[in-house]
């Protein structure tokens, strides 16, 4: 009797392709995490130095007996229009041709990456316009209108209004820049951390800890990049209710969440960036959730005894902060030098007015 051969095994299937946070298939490649570090983060602040502020990073002594450690703060609170987003912005919109800019640009943003995108086209003397949610606050709205840029209301989600921006695109011709899911982006908001490092080491010694607020993850995908060759851990900070990089890396897989209601508002991504997380994932040592009593109590400790006004959003990482030392040293981390990134101080007065009401008494 002839033995027939078993037959062969099916072809494997292809990897899946990578998914932005809409379910659509991502045009970025996860690979490209391989191609970026200090170097090209250093090359994008070289690009953009003459367009951004070189913010302030203090120490802030007025909270550290509360922290058990020194307390650092980088305060992009003090960038141009108010926020980080002002360095990859600027950056992604210099690397666009000609061509492609004098078409126009086009984003979606819940605020702060709107009024970054509108700066950056009006220095090179495009049009921006800028696609919101319909409960934006007013303080981001009027700062896109402020430096130039067409604002277009579009639903109450980044699912609407990224499919209007798109369609505006389709339409008009005009250049996408995202928010947060792009080489140039990340590199660019990379440069912040690349000088806190630097102003801490400088001062005082080096960072042993930095702490950063999440929403897509440009910020903290630049901060990987660009402490890559640095001893300092990374970690995450996020709103309990809209906790994709904390979901994501315990899963070890970008998931997506449905956002719930928080007072950081430009942190209510459904999923982090395809690119984002392939960096975090290697570098992020613990990931933080924080819950709204926390936001609204630092931000208004910050007010009040360090004298420094900060958008809820980038109260999330401070919140993590005044846990104390001892909350990171579960996690494995023993600092002596926090550093905290304040990524932005655009809130409106009235929620300003409100949160000290309610948080006064308890500073």
């Amino acid at each position: 009797m002839t033995m027939q051969e078993p037959p062969a095994a099916p072809p494997a299937a292809p990897p899946a392709a990578p998914r932005d946070e809409f379910g659509a298939e991502s045009p970025v490649d996860p690979k490209a995490a391989d191609r970026l570090g200090p170097a090209e983060v250093a090359a994008a602040a070289r690009c953009i130095q003459d367009r951004v502020r070189y913010t302030p990073a203090l120490r802030c002594r007025a909270l550290e007996a509360a922290v058990g450690a020194e307390l650092w703060l980088k305060l992009e609170s003090l960038q141009r229009i108010g926020a980080f987003k002002a360095r990859g912005a600027m950056l992604a919109v210099s690397r666009l041709a000609a061509p492609a800019r004098q078409r126009g640009i086009v984003t979606y943003s819940s605020g702060n990456h709107g009024q970054a995108v509108a700066l950056a086209a009006r220095e090179f003397g495009v049009q921006a316009t800028v696609f919101m949610p319909e409960d934006a606050p007013g303080i981001k709205v009027d700062g896109v209108r402020a430096v130039g840029g067409e604002v277009k209301l579009a639903g109450t989600t980044s699912t609407h209004r990224r499919a209007a921006a798109l369609e505006h695109c389709a339409a008009s011709g005009g250049a996408m820049v995202s928010p947060f899911d792009h080489a140039d982006i990340i590199v660019g908001q990379g440069t912040a951390t690349q000088e806190f490092l630097a102003q801490v080491e400088k001062s005082g010694g080096p960072l042993d800890v930095l702490i950063v607020p999440v929403g897509g993850g440009g910020v903290i995908a630049g901060a990987c990049l660009a402490s890559a060759n640095h001893p300092v851990r990374i970690c995450s900070a996020e709103p309990a209710t809209c906790d994709a990089m904390a979901a994501s890396l315990e899963a070890g897989r970008r998931v997506r969440v449905a956002p719930g209601e928080t007072l950081a508002d430009g942190l209510k991504p459904l999923q982090v960036g395809v690119l984002n997380f392939e960096i975090a994932r290697r570098r992020v040592q613990a990931a933080f959730r924080v819950d709204e009593s926390e936001i609204g109590l630092a931000l208004v400790t910050l007010a009040i005894r360090g004298k420094l006004v900060v958008e809820p959003s980038a109260a999330v990482g401070l919140a993590v902060a005044l846990r104390g030392a001892a909350a990171l040293a579960h996690r494995g981390i023993e600092p002596r030098r926090i550093g905290v990134m304040i990524t932005g101080g655009n809130i409106e007065p009235a929620l300003l007015s409100r949160l000290i009401r309610d948080y006064g008494d308890h500073v």
